[in-house]
């Protein structure tokens, strides 16, 4: 029912945020676009790669946005990554806590669970955020305010997100 009642301002949001229709994509399967990446990354290039995925929620949409990554120097809290937590298994998330040479991550889109891996397994860091009608970086101080306050409200993240989704 809150569905329906919110399809009046999903339209206006899909609209103002260039949200793409479901027209057939092609895709190349995450283990090889992102081994590239990581290689691209490593031979002192940058890479762009489209969001697949929810578990970045509400500051990467499945689909809509992409991502430039650069190499991952200086890595600190809140620095969102593309890490590799297993072979060929990548995310992108958010550095949640640093222990050495330990790195936790945790995607603002999950309310609970981490992923562990080395400060070796970070194939590249977010630089900027492109989305359909403009370009956000990631060190923007407007943005880093956000992204503090969106980790603290991590008890209440559920509830939020739900209502974020019935919007969409």
């Amino acid at each position: 029912m809150l569905r329906l009642l919110l399809t009046p301002l999903r339209w206006r949001y899909r609209q103002k945020n260039g949200v793409q229709g479901t027209e057939p994509r092609k895709e190349i399967p995450n283990k090889v676009l992102l081994g590239l990446a990581r290689d691209m990354i490593r031979e002192g290039h940058t890479a762009t790669i489209s969001v697949k995925g929810y578990s970045m929620r509400p500051f990467l949409e499945h689909c809509r946005d992409r991502v430039i990554l650069d190499a991952p120097v200086d890595l600190k809290e809140g620095d969102a990554v593309l890490a590799e937590i297993a072979p060929g298994h990548y995310v992108l998330h958010r550095i949640v806590r640093l222990d050495g040479e330990e790195v936790t991550l945790m995607g603002d889109g999950n309310v609970a669970g981490t992923e562990h891996c080395r400060w070796t397994d970070v194939a590249g860091r977010v630089t900027h955020y492109l989305r359909p009608n403009r370009t956000l970086l990631a060190s923007d101080a407007k943005l880093q305010r956000r992204i503090r306050m969106w980790r603290r409200l991590l008890p209440v993240r559920r509830y939020l997100l739900f209502i974020y989704k019935a919007l969409i």
